[in-house]
């Protein structure tokens, strides 16, 4: 066995183990876990172990005696946690743990005296009252079937597995992101989401990277983890690791293994110290057991059937927080100060998870939380959140409401929004001097720092204030900050970007374009109309020049609203993208929707889907008679609105929604609504025709910002010049002059800087092919693409190069500084290589991958290159549903190419098959190698090695048919176990009397080839042996290790028979591998039905 066969034992999965140990989880085997799940692989919770915890944590106090629970109870608060009504994945996690984090209600009669009382499953505030346990390779039965997934490492809390790790070996390419495919397979509802259920924290690991997240997080979501303010954690961790387990610690780790893995790690142990990685950085950090329990209980929240956990700057964040408020004494006023962390990377959900922690915080007696924001959509979060703490959170739905809730004082927490607060104040002569109130402020640059913010003072005159901002403060605004606190945690734009939270944004000036002189408005106009008659062309022309009938302000817009669906539609229309655009007025706002129609109904290739989204209008302005014609274009337009959707509240809810999840509106057109607190991931170019400054032009941007699938920046097209030519220091933009230079630092990239980078990326795809001399001989190209690495080097380079040419080709600047022979060039070579990408994943039988980026790719092929002129990638079929071959070969050129095809469909299958035949798909995938290489060393001819692929294809479809007894043909069981005992019987060359005297006579030309007569021991064998396991198959036998016991009695009996009588010279260890051969086959093709 190659080292490379078990390097993810090495180097990721046993050195998880080995960790996860030294921090207080102790090692269960496979086998141990089975007995404590009773023998069921569908059952996840190892209920010895938590009912013997249920009875040691918890206790009832009655009259200063000290009661036990009844053994009843305790079963009952078992089977509520494991019978949970599965509701979806989420919804049922949700269950799960109210259930752990409240505990489980049972009424108990004590002296007469009947009552409930609360069981907790777990000690929350002393993690070493609570027992952890590990395992690896933990068997969990799939959702109506009996095949199994076996998730590398488990974690149990009390017997409840709290995570799962997959660990994956380095040198795969995405190590982790193939980890974290497992995790989102494995929780869907037809695999094995019962383990899911009760799990708190998710890893994916593979020795130089890893990632966290929580039950249902959607793959973009998934986060690494930064350790603040810890200098010594490589200290600590090299101790960890570098301290040996005990010899019984390492026996038990083993007893599964094979013993080459055992012999290789037991090597790479004794080698001497290693230095710590980042699999072991992420594992201490977030699964040793006390931060695991802090980071579910603590640092988890539900919203909106989406489970959230905290990435790093949030928790460390609160936790500094916590630490400063808490460093007081008596009745002094509490310190607070600010949170800056940029728009999109999860403020206002540190914001929620900081009110929890305070409602939490034991040393803070009867702790108040006051939320102040202005926008209305975090009240149902945040009461959701609180349900779990056991806090009671109210709504202050007005003024005169939120007097009454802090004059009585039982509220936990209180949301308002500002406007209530200021009418409060202004209104009451209302005063709490309590030291325990803490005013959470979000977007505090905007209320905190002025009016607002005295008259909070004025009520809670010794609260602890902390305001949160998604945007660096102004200069003038930081001394204010620092009187009330100063920072307690940044998080900007630059770390975020670095850190995936968010997504880089990228900005390009159109103003210039459009408003230059009469060379560069004729070759953008060129530009847009590229693919018009001449006839629309002029057309067009009119429309934009045509002084008599357009004043210069309809003219501008025109031109604006016909660039800007040119822009959108041949960059993101038919994808999942969205856009916005933000205007400087609600008149504005209608007349772009009116042009945006117009240009779909003239150009239908220009159809672009709007909607405007703005505030109700004044309805006393601008009245002059009651005939609704008259009345202003905004007011009717509101109308038209409210009569439409019955409110604002619902207009605005139904216009998100559909923006979101449906395909239309593509864009949305607003005023200032949405430029702030709008979060939609999808929202992906934001167009800009309204002078902003300071926070409103950070806000806006911020906007586009969000992740979402395949999405690898967001965009701003500015037809303000809000930056001007964009070629200064960001310091002397005079929009942002308010602002300190680092502070903006990341804020967003000139879209030229990132298109500079398209001819180094163009070189990339070229370098990967340097070795070969002719680079349009297509079959050397495509050879030369043979091993996966190199393949996998070109899909990379071609990824980058892609995604940059769509983005060039959407810039003006870039049409403008670019002589068409060089865009004809990069477009030729795009068609070039994408071809050359369809021919290898077809040659060589690889998945297609739909990446999310793709659609995007495509428009743009479709555009410039023409989409009949690149070929498209079509997913294969099984190669048992395929009637004609031929048909499958016709689309490709070559015999070479043509029998790499058949190979690589073939290989794929012997792999999806091995366990079903190891014999029969062993043996093909051996002659397909061996092929192959003959080839590649000229040994071989094209059309030689073609045929050889055709034999391999017949013999694969057929199940191998041809080379069995006619009386096995028709069974693919007995097949399989015909070419186990075949191999097996011709490995130890049999020596019985028989076979020697059928030799001789074959040899004397007058006789039976003695091969055919071993192939009939193994062809009775195998029949037998089939009868025999059919005989003692039942219900789920595949888990019933009594039936198992018996088949393998019967088929040893069997074996012994046949040795005895035909003299074959088995020892005990053949027979025992050869029934253990049978059983997996048998377990295999069980499993698969």
């Amino acid at each position: 066995m190659a080292v490379s066969e078990f390097l993810e034992d090495l180097v990721s999965h046993l050195p998880a183990l080995h960790l996860l140990q030294q921090v207080g989880h102790e090692y269960l085997t496979p086998c141990e876990t089975m007995s404590l799940r009773g023998d069921r692989r569908s059952r996840v919770i190892l209920k010895p172990i938590l009912f013997e915890q249920l009875r040691k944590l918890n206790q009832i106090t009655f009259k200063g005696q000290t009661h036990d629970f009844t053994e009843t109870n305790l079963n009952n608060a078992i089977d509520a946690l494991m019978d949970i009504p599965f509701d979806g994945l989420v919804k049922t996690n949700e269950r799960a743990f109210d259930l752990l984090t409240l505990g489980k209600a049972e009424e108990q009669t004590i002296d007469g005296n009947k009552r409930s009382y609360t069981i907790q499953y777990l000690d929350w505030e002393n993690p070493e009252n609570n027992v952890y346990h590990i395992t690896d390779e933990f068997e969990v039965e799939r959702t109506a079937s009996h095949e199994l997934r076996r998730p590398d490492i488990v974690l149990f809390v009390n017997g409840i597995p709290f995570s799962v790790i997959e660990c994956k070996r380095p040198d795969d390419t995405d190590a982790v992101e193939v980890g974290i495919s497992q995790h989102l397979r494995n929780q869907r509802l037809n695999e094995v989401p019962g383990l899911f259920v009760y799990s708190q924290l998710l890893g994916s690991i593979c020795q130089n990277d890893g990632k966290f997240a929580t039950t249902g997080t959607a793959r973009k979501f998934w986060s690494g983890w930064k350790e603040e303010h810890d200098d010594n954690l490589d200290v600590k961790l090299a101790k960890l690791i570098n301290t040996p387990l005990t010899s019984m610690q390492l026996n038990r780790m083993f007893d599964s293994r094979k013993p080459a893995v055992v012999a290789k790690m037991k090597e790479l142990l004794a080698s001497g110290q290693r230095l710590p990685s980042p699999q072991d950085r992420l594992l201490y950090c977030l699964f040793r057991p006390e931060r695991l329990l802090e980071m579910t209980y603590r640092y988890t929240v539900f919203d909106k059937n989406v489970k959230k956990v905290a990435r790093y700057q949030q928790y460390f964040a609160i936790g500094e927080t916590i630490a400063r408020v808490t460093n007081s004494k008596g009745d002094e006023q509490r310190p607070g100060g600010v949170i800056w962390h940029t728009t999109g990377s999860g403020k206002s959900l540190t914001m929620v998870m900081l009110a929890k922690a305070l409602s939490l915080e034991t040393s803070i007696k009867n702790p108040r939380v006051v939320i102040v924001t202005d926008r209305v959509n975090l009240d149902r979060q945040i009461w959701k959140t609180f349900i779990a703490c056991r806090k009671t959170v109210e709504r202050a739905k007005s003024g005169s409401h939120l007097v009454d809730l802090v004059s009585n004082g039982k509220a936990d927490i209180i949301t308002t929004i500002i406007d209530k607060f200021e009418s409060a104040a202004t209104t009451h002569d209302l005063r709490d001097e309590g030291n325990n109130i803490f005013v959470l402020v979000d977007e505090s640059h905007r209320s905190q720092y002025g009016l607002a913010h005295a008259k909070m003072k004025q009520v809670f005159p010794k609260a602890c204030f902390i305001g949160f901002t998604g945007t660096p403060l102004l200069k003038k605004e930081k001394s204010t900050a620092t009187k009330f606190g100063g920072f307690i945690h940044s998080y900007p734009m630059r770390q975020a970007v670095e850190d995936k939270a968010v997504t880089p944004i990228l900005y390009e000036g159109r103003m210039s374009e459009l408003h230059g002189d009469q060379k560069a408005i004729d070759k953008w106009f060129d530009r847009i109309t590229k693919d018009l008659s001449a006839e629309q062309k002029a057309d067009l022309k009119k429309k934009f020049r045509r002084e008599e009938e357009l004043t210069k302000t309809s003219e501008r817009l025109y031109e604006i609203a016909f660039d800007l669906v040119t822009h959108f539609c041949e960059n993101f229309k038919g994808t999942k993208f969205k856009g916005q655009f933000a205007v400087s007025s609600k008149a504005m706002a209608l007349k772009y929707h009116q042009l945006f129609e117009q240009i779909g109904k003239a150009y239908p290739e220009r159809r672009l889907s709007s909607r405007v989204i703005i505030s109700p209008p004044d309805t006393r302005e601008d009245n002059e008679t009651i005939e609704e014609d008259d009345v202003p274009e905004i007011q009717k337009f509101w109308k038209q609105m409210m009569d439409q959707f019955g409110s604002e509240k619902k207009y605005l809810e139904r216009t998100i929604e559909d923006f979101e999840k449906k395909p239309e509106p593509e864009i949305i057109i607003c005023v200032d609504k949405l430029l702030t607190g709008f979060d939609a991931p999808c929202n992906t170019v934001l167009y800009i025709d309204k002078r902003l400054r300071d926070h409103n032009i950070l806000q806006a941007i911020a906007r586009v910002n969000r992740l979402f699938d395949g999405k690898d920046f967001g965009l701003v097209i500015d037809y303000r010049g809000i930056f001007g030519a964009l070629d200064a220091a960001v310091k002397k933009y005079d929009a942002l002059s308010g602002f300190d230079e680092e502070d903006l630092e990341g804020t967003f990239t000139n879209v030229d800087e990132e298109v500079a980078k398209l001819k180094e990326r163009h070189t990339n795809v070229w370098s990967v092919f340097s070795a070969v001399q002719n680079k349009q001989d297509l079959e050397a190209m495509q050879q030369w693409l043979r091993p996966d690495d190199v393949r996998q080097d070109f899909y990379d380079a071609l990824n980058e190069f892609s995604k940059t040419l769509q983005l060039a080709m959407s810039s003006a600047k870039f049409h403008e500084d670019t002589s068409k022979s060089t865009v004809q060039r990069y477009v030729d070579d795009m068609k070039y290589f994408r071809n050359l990408r369809a021919a290898v994943k077809q040659r060589y039988n690889e998945a297609v991958d739909y990446n999310e980026y793709e659609d995007q790719i495509r428009n743009m092929v479709d555009k410039y290159i023409g989409a009949d002129e690149v070929k498209q990638i079509v997913e294969p079929v099984n190669i048992f549903e395929v009637d004609n071959l031929d048909e499958e070969l016709a689309g490709i050129e070559g015999a070479a190419a043509k029998a790499d095809y058949i190979a690589s469909r073939v290989k794929k299958t012997c792999v999806e098959k091995m366990e079903e035949d190891p014999v029969l798909y062993q043996k093909l995938s051996e002659v397909i190698d061996e092929a192959i290489q003959e080839y590649l060393e000229k040994r071989l001819s094209e059309e030689a090695y073609l045929q050889k692929m055709f034999d391999a294809w017949n013999e694969a479809k057929n199940q191998g048919s041809s080379n069995v007894p006619p009386e096995l043909r028709s069974d693919p069981e007995a097949k399989a176990y015909f070419r186990l005992f075949l191999d097996g019987f011709e490995t130890v060359t049999a020596r019985s009397a028989q076979v020697q005297e059928a030799k001789a006579d074959y040899d004397a030309d007058d006789g039976q080839n003695p091969r055919d007569v071993v192939a009939g021991i193994a062809a009775e064998t195998a029949l037998k042996a089939k009868k025999l396991i059919d005989e003692h198959k039942i219900r789920d036998w595949t888990e019933n290790r009594d039936v198992e016991n018996a088949m393998i009695n019967d088929l040893d009996d069997l074996m012994f028979a046949v040795k005895g009588r035909y003299d074959l010279q088995l020892t005990g260890d053949d027979i025992d591998e050869m029934i253990e051969g049978v059983i997996r086959v048998a377990k295999r093709r069980e499993n698969r039905r």
